[in-house]
């Protein structure tokens, strides 16, 4: 169906990755975000590629040489076929594989490596507790090796009530930020894993296992305490900004607001934010909103030191193409993969260079509004 569209070879990065660095570059990115596959690192328990070293160590110096930050995440989610038939990141007895993995690629890309994610989205794994032991090993395992700043990124949800006065809503929306984003946040800090009704676990090696806050933030969360998984209906999804059901159509930008204040202690990257629409417009408006908001995070204290916006290109997204990101489109059907950058690119690029905004660059790039699809 087409949902369900297998990714194939999807934007073909990893062979036209030039033309990525130097998508980026002219785009006027200071920072590029992306990962090393572990897969093509080991193919199988006994064996690292070199070759696949080879290609990220060229990868990731081509944008050191044009003066472009690696911000290099080590599990984006996949894993080796074979790593998950012994259990994956669920056993406490694979976490010597993870420890080869990364004793073997660490060293050889940390020359070029400004920034490391362990995790991506570490809060979003069924076994918390295992989660944070691997991420502990992969932050001490990196630290034996380069002094730059380690993190796992978190997709921070803001919760909320779906009936904001009602008591049952509230408690419940509470407890879904307690189990999804203060368990690690808390654990992180202070090695405390402390999951409600359960025996706490305590870890010197969780400890202060972050060196800045790594933040994954997209739109609120609505939590119905009289619905199964606690998920509330949304009648805003009536306005369609792609051609599917999609859980992130909310502009939402009070979500920066009311997380990032939670993060006083160190200095926060977004290393995710972006919307998924057809219509560019869409983009535009939502980049200034959450952008707006990120500026009135930093009047109010908190340490932001980066924005990184997702995705670069009309990536492949949660089992389709249809929810589109990038801030570049793809050529898929010609074969040629050629990327365009959206009016959206250009505007980035502008607001990189004035490190802001100001009303005549919104008149530039906000002619009309854009039509929903209903």
């Amino acid at each position: 169906t087409p949902e369900h569209e297998p990714s194939g070879i999807a934007c073909n990065s990893y062979k036209m990755y030039m033309d990525d660095v130097e998508l980026v570059s002219r785009l006027g990115h200071k920072a590029f975000r992306t990962s090393v596959e572990w897969s093509r690192i080991q193919p199988d328990e006994h064996t690292f590629s070199e070759e696949a070293a080879d290609h990220y160590i060229r990868f990731f110096a081509a944008l050191k040489e044009r003066g472009i930050k690696v911000f290099c995440t080590l599990v984006h989610f996949t894993l080796p076929l074979w790593f998950e038939e012994k259990g994956g990141f669920a056993k406490e007895e694979n976490l010597i594989y993870f420890g080869k993995y990364l004793d073997y690629i660490i060293p050889r890309v940390a020359p070029y490596v400004d920034f490391y994610n362990v995790w991506n989205e570490l809060n979003n794994k069924e076994n918390k507790l295992m989660t944070l032991k691997f991420h502990a090993l992969g932050y001490h395992t990196i630290k034996r090796y380069t002094s730059a700043p380690v993190s796992s990124a978190m997709a921070f949800i803001n919760f909320m009530p779906f009936r904001p006065n009602n008591r049952m809503d509230i408690a419940a929306a509470k407890y879904m930020d307690a189990q999804t984003n203060e368990y690690f946040l808390h654990a992180m800090r202070t090695g405390e894993a402390i999951q409600i009704g359960e025996d706490g676990y305590f870890s010197e090696d969780i400890k202060n296992t972050v060196d800045f806050w790594s933040i994954n933030m997209y739109t609120r969360t609505l939590v119905d305490s009289r619905r199964s998984g606690g998920n509330a209906s949304y009648y805003h999804k009536k306005l369609k900004l792609i051609d599917m059901d999609f859980y992130l159509e909310e502009f939402y930008p009070e979500c920066m607001i009311n997380n990032l204040t939670r993060l006083m202690d160190k200095s926060v990257y977004i290393t995710e934010n972006g919307v998924a629409c057809k219509d560019d417009r869409f983009r535009i408006v939502y980049m200034l909103l959450y952008m707006s908001a990120l500026g009135q995070c930093i009047d109010m204290g908190v340490d932001v030191k980066g924005f990184l916006y997702w995705s670069l290109l009309d990536n492949y997204e949660w089992r389709s193409y249809i929810p589109a990101f990038g801030l570049c489109s793809v050529d898929r059907q010609s074969g040629t993969f050629k990327r365009t950058p959206k009016n959206s690119a250009w505007m980035y690029k502008e607001i990189i260079e004035k490190n802001g905004f100001d009303q005549e660059l919104i008149r530039k790039y906000i002619h009309e509004l854009p039509s929903l699809g209903l």
